[in-house]
């Protein structure tokens, strides 16, 4: 069992039968990421007139670029964060860190790794170590910190199940089904 203050993560990968470069653009649109997404609902980038302007597309993505994330939870209502760029590898490399750089709430990100029969696809998300939502939830109920923990990370888990089968349908067949749509 894992505790917030561990950092725990979460991974899935699949295997799209596609280049890196053409799914670089697919991973870097944080407005498809969040037309993916149950929780993210929106995407806005800032630092405008950097990296390519202020629309946040493949082109604008670079390390440092910030974008403001409109998020909803059921059992937290609507909020907002700030996110940060961290890793900007093209084509392989795309992570953000949520909040504060130094001491994230959480960081997320794709890795992309060529093979003869495509490209592994690899999405994860690491909770904390810097405080959230969630750490006030485990503040409140530090006896079920664990619990919490698991439940947050199933629930990160099946999102990121859900964005790489959407963007290996993509990738390969140009849409999605509804299947992988939220």
């Amino acid at each position: 069992m894992a505790r917030y203050s561990e950092a725990p993560t979460v991974e899935a990968s699949t295997l799209v039968n596609s280049t890196p470069e053409t799914l670089w653009p697919l991973v870097t649109d944080m407005e498809l990421i969040a037309s993916l997404s149950t929780e993210l609902q929106r995407v806005r980038w800032l630092d405008e007139g950097e990296a390519g302007g202020a629309d946040g597309g493949a082109s604008g993505v670079a390390f440092g670029r910030r974008f403001e994330g409109t998020n909803f939870h059921q059992a937290r209502g609507e909020w907002c964060t700030t996110s940060s760029v961290i890793a900007c590898t093209e084509p392989r490399v795309f992570s953000w860190a949520v909040e504060n750089v130094d001491d994230p709430t959480a960081i997320w990100g794709f890795e992309l790794t060529p093979t003869d029969e495509g490209t592994v696809l690899r999405q994860f998300a690491q909770l904390g170590p810097g405080p959230s939502g969630l750490s006030e939830v485990i503040a409140r109920m530090p006896e079920k910190e664990e619990r919490i923990v698991e439940y947050r990370l199933r629930e990160f888990r099946a999102g990121i199940e859900r964005n790489l089968a959407a963007i290996r349908e993509l990738a390969e067949t140009g849409r999605l089904s509804e299947q992988t749509q939220p």
